[in-house]
């Protein structure tokens, strides 16, 4: 089959969203499909084979993060002839209703084509804005897809319409198998709680763990709080809380995804305090297929993935002493930690790309048997992309 993905976000600065659009194409690719990325990216980016760099990316706010977007007439252009020239089965768009590159391939494509939705909030005014540009476009989607039930229930609520949920994928046995590193192994004594996330986004919720430390650090002195992520704000919230004891909080800064599996299997403890904004949370299932014992808020996505509490320990979102009673609950309870963790082995493996890859592929099928490949160009498609230039002309599409 001839697959071509599209993703809104830049792979200047990649995030879930591209670490997602990445995975699925290799595993498409490793079964003998023919598939074809594009995405944001600067010319001198470098980028996979298999990926066509669309362009430059801005950085907006949007959904409560900053994303970094692309669109405009060369844009426009670069996509019309990557669509010209893949030819493709099937058309698979993430978050087509972001004011990117995935709407323009929306308004500009016609043919069997797949979306995915990855979003999951409660009100968003960019939705309310988007849907007017793609109400008529969406109607072109052949088959959607949610990461999420949050996501789906976001789809519904803002876009109408339903979604089949298939969620996120993770290649389980690459981190079944990292091995500890021994910087970051903790013991009895001086137990290791890591976190991942970006340190400028108060919704990831670094906030919120750096408020736990101090009560942990009374009960567990020797407790180490290793904290991986982009961002320049957390030492400083660090040291303003902390005073003195801010060197129990070590800032790793960005880490790659070999550091990543490796630092995952060899915590403690993994603490996901978000507070809100999640559809799925891919770093826990990350971190219970390395074999760490996951502390989570109760937010409803993360409490899905860890299998209602069975696979993880949840905490009141938003409370930093919750957490910190929770930290001391388990920190010192191998049985309690050994119980999740072998939960979490069990559920993982649903969320496998083995397992997630077949049931896009499903979808993927379904959108070929209802319409007419290959995927070509709609003719109405330029005075959707003129409104467009129009609408941001005037500020609207923020």
């Amino acid at each position: 089959m001839r697959v071509g993905i599209v993703c809104p976000y830049s792979f200047d600065v990649p995030g879930g969203v591209q670490f997602h659009v990445r995975d699925l194409a290799e595993e498409l690719l490793s079964r003998g499909h023919e598939v074809s990325v594009l995405a944001p990216a600067d010319d001198e980016t470098p980028v996979p084979d298999y990926l066509t760099a669309a362009g430059r990316a801005v950085p907006v706010r949007y959904n409560g993060s900053v994303a970094r977007l692309t669109f405009g007439p060369v844009t426009a252009a670069r996509t019309r002839k990557w669509l010209a020239a893949g030819a493709f089965d099937v058309l698979h768009l993430h978050e087509p209703v972001t004011p990117s590159l995935s709407m323009l391939a929306l308004w500009i494509a016609d043919g069997p084509i797949v979306a995915t939705f990855h979003t999951s909030t409660v009100r968003s005014r960019s939705l309310q804005v988007a849907f007017p540009l793609v109400r008529q476009s969406l109607e072109k989607i052949s088959a959607r897809i949610a990461v999420s039930e949050d996501a789906r229930r976001t789809l519904v609520d803002h876009l109408g319409g339903d979604a089949v949920v298939i969620p996120n994928g993770v290649y389980v046995d690459a981190f079944e198998a990292a091995e500890p590193d021994e910087r970051w192994v903790g013991t009895a004594q001086a137990p290791t709680i890591a976190f991942l996330g970006r340190l400028d986004e108060t919704r990831k919720g670094l906030p919120v763990l750096l408020g736990a430390v101090g009560q942990v650090l009374d009960a567990i002195p020797g407790a180490r709080f290793l904290v991986a992520g982009r961002g320049d704000s957390g030492q400083e919230q660090a040291r303003e809380l902390l005073g003195e004891r801010a060197g129990a909080v070590e800032f790793l800064g960005g880490v790659s995804d070999e550091d990543k599996a490796r630092l995952l299997a060899s915590v403690d403890v993994y603490v996901a305090p978000q507070t809100g904004g999640e559809s799925f949370g891919i770093v826990l299932v990350e971190a219970m297929s390395a074999g760490a014992a996951v502390v989570a808020s109760d937010l409803g996505a993360f409490s899905r993935v860890l299998d209602d509490g069975a696979a993880g320990v949840l905490f009141r979102t938003g409370d930093a002493g919750d957490l910190a009673r929770t930290l001391l609950r388990v920190l010192p309870d191998p049985a309690l930690r050994g119980t999740v963790v072998e939960r979490a082995h069990a559920v993982v493996r649903r969320y496998d790309w083995s397992a997630v890859t077949d049931q896009v592929l499903a979808v993927y099928e379904m959108a070929v048997e209802g319409g007419s490949a290959p995927v070509g160009e709609d003719p109405s498609s330029l005075r959707g992309a003129r409104l467009m230039e129009l609408r941001r002309g005037r500020g609207e599409s923020r």
